[in-house]
């Protein structure tokens, strides 16, 4: 295998790898259940969280994590797309970003369809909404970074 090779090897093996995180995290292991009992003790140890004001914690918590695990998702597959189908010069394009944010979206709805199956976990359109969201974000986030840099982003994009 030649450099190049090796690279995109590597840009793929670290989406499949966060996409395998997103799977594991679908089950029953991660429900809300699963997570408290871990949660609440060291939310308690480290702050003194009364209990009362645990259910409010836990769902930040959750939605935080659906949140960071969008973003890194979408912006893994934006590095994975852009090192399979390279153009000379260029280190942005639309159809990077816009495959990157569907497939995510795409594996949202499937995490939550498959959700909706098990008896510790719930199918929420919410969810959905905030992990297309956060992909969205990442797509925007990555293209700013790219244009303050000063980056090419081809001839489709006028950057002043």
């Amino acid at each position: 295998m030649n450099p190049a090779q090796k690279h995109l090897l590597k840009t793929w093996i670290a989406a499949i790898l966060w996409l395998g995180i997103i799977v594991t995290e679908s089950s029953n292991l991660a429900s809300a259940e699963n997570t408290s009992r871990i949660l609440y003790p060291l939310l308690h140890l480290l702050f003194g969280l009364n209990p009362a004001h645990f259910p409010v914690w836990h769902f930040l918590i959750r939605k935080t994590g659906h949140f960071v695990g969008y973003f890194t998702l979408s912006w893994l597959l934006f590095r994975a797309w852009r090192d399979t189908f390279p153009i000379p010069g260029r280190n942005w394009a639309i159809h990077w970003a816009r495959i990157s944010f569907f497939m995510a979206a795409l594996v949202s709805c499937l995490d939550e369809w498959h959700q909706s199956y098990l008896p510790s976990r719930t199918g929420n359109l919410h969810d959905v909404m905030l992990d297309s969201t956060a992909a969205l974000i990442a797509q925007v986030v990555i293209f700013l970074i790219l244009r303050r840099r000063g980056l090419k982003t081809g001839p489709q994009l006028k950057i002043s």
